[in-house]
């Protein structure tokens, strides 16, 4: 069963969705997006019956704008409490004590964050939103003397998150203050099947800029990562579902790997993997298999016979956000073309209104080894090449 809802559904999810005649909810919010009468639409009711009735049944969102929807309709089942214990970083730090007992982490409250003292607290840390999404809030503190500038800028920060998403998404009412990871960062998206296993369906390096980077920029997959870093972040999810106890349950996990090889979980994003249908489609251009039926299915994938298409290559997605320093409002156009034609093989562009939303959209790109000059100057870039300012 799929339950979409704002801001986007990927072409690829509805062709899914559509070919395999997937039961989809009408809710508002879906018909609102989704003009196709043909789909297996089911209607709330029917969802909501069959969901009590049937424990652990797979449900898929494409989008956190959805838990609203579930908690409204489904708080006689586990999935409020289940995607709290995620979505809420607080809870989720403490979920985790036993197992990082050293970790320091601790929540507080906006209007609290004034008269946050630095002397108990570790350098460098990052602060960022209790409930959160796409790096929206998120700053790092190198020392005391930064708190002041970057305490302004999460009151900026708030105004404008809170007129792209809702509670449910981004709550700006709670705060977590935690130590800074220092290592290479990869995110996955991941489902616990029927059995309560969890099963990897792909693993992605988090590349930044500088060591004071906290955006989403670019992702990318390959063979070699994959295979390199399978088999712990297998051991690691193993940790982590024995914790959980969740089965048929989609989600995409961020962590980072320390220098001594930990694995140490940032942040899980439950019901969806990467937002704005970004990750579980890089997939399919990258190797070919559907990450949203092989969930529902209960399929694991078969590394050795997925990385034939992927050989020497790099596949990743590149979020434009505008770090430009220009205001929208002053932005006349951006240049996609121009934008293309700086990648050997962009795969596929996605366009967004960049006066609704603070980026301009993603592009999926492959990459030939020996060729990440491509990737390391769009993670670097301003991106002012590309935009068109309004002439005064």
């Amino acid at each position: 069963m799929i339950l979409i809802d704002q801001p986007y559904i990927s072409s690829f999810l509805l062709k899914t969705i559509k070919e395999n005649h997937l039961e989809i909810v009408s809710t508002e919010a879906a018909r609102a997006m989704i003009s196709d009468d043909s789909l297996n639409w089911i209607s709330e009711k029917q969802a909501v019956e069959f969901i009590k009735n049937t424990p652990n049944c797979p449900l898929y969102t494409n989008s956190e704008n959805t838990i609203s929807w579930i908690e409204k309709n489904l708080a006689s089942t586990k999935l409020p409490v289940q995607i709290q214990v995620f979505k809420n970083k607080i809870t989720f730090r403490e979920l985790l004590k036993a197992v990082f007992p050293d970790y320091f982490f601790k929540g507080i409250k906006f209007e609290e964050l004034a008269h946050l003292s630095m002397e108990n607290i570790k350098f460098p840390f990052i602060i960022k939103p209790a409930v959160g999404f796409f790096s929206l809030g998120v700053h790092k503190v190198d020392n005391p003397k930064e708190w002041p500038s970057v305490l302004n800028k999460i009151t900026n920060d708030i105004a404008e998150i809170r007129s792209f998403y809702p509670n449910e998404v981004v709550d700006t009412s709670n705060f977590i203050v935690e130590e800074c990871i220092e290592g290479e960062e990869y995110a996955m998206d991941c489902y616990f099947n029927k059995e309560g296993e969890p099963v990897i369906l792909s693993i992605y390096h988090h590349r930044f800029s500088t060591g004071k980077d906290v955006n989403d920029r670019v992702y990318t997959t390959s063979e070699e990562i994959i295979e390199k870093h399978l088999p712990t972040m297998q051991k690691f999810l193993n940790t982590l579902g024995k914790l959980v106890n969740l089965k048929n349950f989609p989600f995409h996990v961020e962590v980072r790997i320390d220098k001594n090889g930990t694995i140490i979980p940032i942040e899980v994003n439950p019901m969806r993997f990467g937002g704005w249908c970004t990750t579980a489609d890089l997939s399919y251009f990258a190797y070919g298999f559907n990450s949203y039926q092989y969930f529902l299915k209960g399929i694991k994938p078969n590394w050795k016979e997925l990385f034939e298409k992927g050989k020497n290559k790099y596949y990743s997605l590149i979020l434009l956000d505008n770090n430009s320093g220009i205001p929208e409002s002053n932005i006349a156009s951006f240049d996609y073309e121009l934008l293309l034609s700086d990648f050997e093989n962009p795969m596929e562009l996605r366009k967004v209104d960049f006066n609704e939303y603070p980026f301009f959209g993603m592009v999926f790109v492959e990459t030939s080894r020996g060729n990440e000059k491509e990737l390391d100057q769009i993670l670097i870039s301003d991106l002012k090449k590309y935009i068109k300012v309004k002439s005064i």
